[in-house]
C-alpha cells in the first residue's frame, strides 16, 4: 500500500472466502459417508412348462403361435447384499462416536458402514437412537486420535451468519461442500423419510446452503468450522434446507456417553400451534400457545395415558400458553423446550382450560423407547 493516511481495508470478499477454506479443511477429516446393505431377496424368472416361453409350441414353419406365449414368471432364490442407501456424518470424539440422522440408520436389519474422507473403511453400530428427534449416534470401532468436530452454542446463532454444509450428496460426490447463511431460526417443519414415514420438526435451523439427498446427517458449520446443526431435511423449493440445532445432538452424544442411551424427558401431549389463522377458524380467545389436540387417527390421542400430562390433569382442548415464565409463540415452541429439560424436572404451564387461566406443575419423566 503506497501513500499517506490509514490503510484502507482488507477486501471482504477475500477474507470471508479464506476462512471458507480454513473451516473446510479443519472440518473435513471428520465428515463421512454412511453406507447402507441389507439382504436383498435374489429373484428368478422362470416358466412353468420348464423354460420354453412359448408353452411347447413350436407350431409350423411360419413359427410358434402367438396365442400360446406364456408370461413369465417370479420367484425368490436365496438372498444377496446389496447397498440400499446411505446419508452423512460427522466424528465428534477421538475414539470413534458420531452424529447423524436418525432415518439414516433407523433399519434394524440393515448393517451400516462408515467411510472418512480419506477412503478407511469402518464397520458401524448404532449406539443409540433419540426416541424424539431425527438424531442417532454411531460408533466404529477405531484407535484413539480420530479428527472431530466440536459444537457451538445453537442458541447465539444469528440470522444472516454464514452456514456452511459438508456432506455426501447423491450418495456419490463425497465431502461436497455448499456455502450460505442463516435464513432463519427455530422453524417448524413436518419431514418426510421418503419411505411413507413424517415426523414434526421444531426449532431447526433453516439455511440455504444447498443440502441434496444424501447430506442428511451431515454438519452445518460456522467460519471457525464448529458445528451449529445436524442437516437433516431439505424443501421442494430450492435453496431451502433445514438443520437441528447443535445444542440438540450436543445434548444425545453427552446423553450416550453418560447414560449409554440418549435419555429425552416428555410431557405426554399432542398440539397444534396457535397462530392467528387457527385462532380465527377456530373461534379462540389467543392467538398463541399451543392447542393440544387428538391426531389424525384414533390411536393418536391428545393425552398419552399414564403421562406426566395426563397426571397433571390435561385434557384435550387445554390451550397451553407458557412453560415456565416463557410465553408459547412460533419462535419458542413447546417441544424444543421441553428438550431442554431433565427428566425429574417440574416445570409450570399457564394453561387456558375452558375459558379459565390456571398454573398447572408437571413432573417430567424419560420417554419410554
Amino acid at each position: 500500500y503506497l501513500g499517506g493516511g490509514p490503510q484502507p481495508p482488507a477486501d471482504e470478499g477475500v477474507g470471508q472466502e479464506e476462512l471458507v477454506i480454513e473451516a473446510v479443511k479443519k472440518a473435513s477429516p471428520a465428515v463421512v459417508s454412511i453406507i447402507i446393505t441389507k439382504d436383498v431377496p435374489i429373484m428368478e424368472k422362470y416358466y412353468e412348462n420348464g423354460g420354453d416361453p412359448f408353452g411347447g409350441q413350436f407350431g409350423d414353419l411360419f413359427g410358434p403361435s402367438p396365442f400360446n406365449f406364456q408370461v413369465p414368471k417370479y420367484r425368490e432364490k436365496g438372498t444377496e447384499k446389496k447397498e440400499i442407501g446411505g446419508g452423512s456424518g460427522f466424528i465428534v470424539s477421538e475414539d470413534g462416536y458420531i452424529v447423524t440422522n436418525k432415518h439414516v440408520v433407523g433399519d434394524k436389519e440393515a448393517e451400516y458402514t462408515v467411510f472418512t474422507n480419506d477412503g478407511t473403511k469402518y464397520e458401524a453400530e448404532v449406539a443409540a437412537i433419540d426416541p424424539l428427534n431425527d438424531i442417532a449416534i454411531v460408533k466404529i470401532k477405531a484407535y484413539k486420535d480420530l479428527p472431530f468436530l466440536e459444537f457451538t452454542d445453537s442458541d447465539k446463532l444469528e440470522v444472516g451468519q454464514t452456514a456452511i454444509a459438508i456432506g455426501n450428496p447423491l450418495l456419490e460426490f463425497t465431502n461436497s461442500v455448499s456455502v450460505g447463511v442463516v435464513s432463519g431460526l427455530s422453524r417448524s417443519i413436518v419431514a418426510s423419510s421418503g419411505y411413507g414415514q413424517s415426523e414434526q420438526l421444531d426449532g431447526v435451523i433453516q439455511t440455504d446452503a444447498a443440502i441434496n439427498p444424501g447430506n442428511s446427517g451431515g454438519p452445518l458449520l460456522n467460519l471457525n468450522g464448529q458445528v451449529i446443526g445436524v442437516n437433516v431435511a431439505v424443501a421442494s423449493a430450492e435453496n431451502i434446507g433445514f438443520s437441528l440445532p447443535s445444542n440438540l445432538a450436543k445434548n444425545a452424544f453427552d446423553s450416550v456417553k453418560k447414560n449409554g442411551k440418549i435419555v429425552r424427558s416428555y410431557l405426554g401431549v399432542r398440539y397444534v400451534q396457535i397462530n392467528e389463522k387457527i385462532k380465527e377458524a377456530n373461534k379462540l380467545d389467543v392467538d398463541y400457545g399451543v392447542l393440544v389436540l387428538r391426531g389424525q387417527t384414533t390411536e393418536e390421542l391428545a393425552v398419552i395415558p399414564g403421562s406426566p400430562a395426563d397426571k397433571a390433569g390435561l385434557v384435550e382442548n387445554d390451550i397451553v400458553l407458557g412453560i415456565d415464565g416463557q410465553k408459547l409463540d412460533e419462535d419458542h415452541s413447546l417441544g424444543r423446550i421441553i428438550a431442554t429439560k431433565n427428566v425429574g424436572d417440574i416445570v409450570k404451564l399457564k394453561v387456558l382450560s375452558k375459558g379459565k387461566e390456571k398454573t398447572v406443575e408437571v413432573k417430567l419423566e424419560e420417554i419410554k423407547q
